[in-house]
């Protein structure tokens, strides 16, 4: 058997802090108690003018490496997962592979939203567990979504941060890794949110940025609340189940870090303390599709995670994307 195991972790966040008290002044209307109280946010960083998705990923990518202890010429393939792309086109993987120096790598980008980090981890899994010439695999998230921020926008300019995070997966023939995953996706929601401007249903026009609606991140519809509170638990039951656990075979239960009484509410559901998480949105904010790797990696270096303990990864977005993934640690 060949298993898929994660060596490394790393994150990064831009310098520039918005804390609530910014935003209310932004948006002309003070937001700290919702912001902090409901959603759990207490400040979030977001790209200088001259900084971008690649940046991001470029730095977390490198202290994932060195966690791992792995060169990046060694490295055979980098999947990065975004839906703030460096560009429409080329991918933003292949940048990044030529900025780490990782000249052995192939590379592609992955976008389901804020499910893509977790998706990515599935499918550059599978390529090591099924191709022995893949030993060495970046699996990175990265978001700058502050770049489509309406920030007079209540609704938007108070969730969404910057960040990127990144995790090395290696090949081992003696222990697993990657235990069990599942995809799940419901494509009614595909107009709830996102940016809906710039591809080929809405092409860039003097008329489209004059107006400015849709060149930003948008909450067109809204999602009903049991799309995560009742989704979540029943992902990771399927997953559970598919790696032959139980919860109480879990040490470590992460899920996307966009609204902390969500959470909460889930953990209750699924009779859990909240010991049994960890998040991260206090003080970086929601970083869409980086903050799984970026609450791991906070996770492990708080002490959550030791050798042999099972860990869940569970992430949605829109779309509607989701995904669940199982570790060995």
């Amino acid at each position: 058997m060949r298993y898929a195991r994660i060596t490394g972790t790393g994150s990064y966040v831009p310098e520039k802090v918005l804390t609530n008290d910014d935003l209310s002044r932004m948006v002309g209307e003070d937001v700290n108690e919702f912001v902090s109280k409901v959603l759990g946010i207490e400040e979030r960083h977001v790209c200088a003018d001259d900084e971008s998705t690649a940046d991001l990923a470029t730095e977390a990518a490198q202290k994932a490496l060195e966690s791992a202890g792995v060169s990046a010429e060694d490295l055979n393939l980098i999947v990065l997962a975004t839906d703030t792309p460096e560009y429409i086109s080329p991918a933003t993987s292949v940048v990044v592979q030529y900025r780490l120096g990782a000249s052995n790598a192939g590379t592609f980008d992955v976008n389901c939203a804020c499910a893509g980090f977790v998706t990515a981890l599935d499918v550059a899994s599978k390529y090591i567990i099924a191709d022995s010439s893949y030993r060495n695999v970046l699996v990175i998230g990265a978001y700058a979504m502050s770049v489509y921020v309406d920030w007079t926008e209540k609704k938007t300019a108070t969730i969404f941060a910057d960040g990127a995070g990144a995790v090395v997966l290696e090949a081992s023939e003696d222990e697993p890794g990657f235990l069990a995953s599942k995809l799940v996706a419901e494509g009614s929601f595909h107009d709830h949110m996102g940016i809906y401007a710039g591809g080929t249903h809405m092409p860039i026009t003097e008329e489209v940025l004059r107006e400015g609606l849709w060149t930003k991140v948008r909450f067109a519809k809204k999602y009903p609340a049991e799309v995560n509170t009742e989704g979540w638990p029943a992902i990771v039951r399927d997953v559970l189940e598919k790696a032959e656990l139980t919860i109480d075979d879990v040490a470590l239960f992460l899920f996307t870090q966009v609204n902390l009484t969500t959470i909460k509410e889930v953990m209750k559901k699924m009779n859990l303390p909240m010991s049994r998480t960890h998040t991260i949105m206090q003080k970086w904010g929601y970083t869409g599709s980086a903050c799984i790797p970026m609450v791991l990696d906070d996770a492990v270096r708080e002490g959550k995670l030791k050798r042999g303990d099972n860990l869940v990864m569970c992430a949605s977005g829109g779309g509607l994307n989701m995904a669940c993934v199982a570790f060995r640690w």
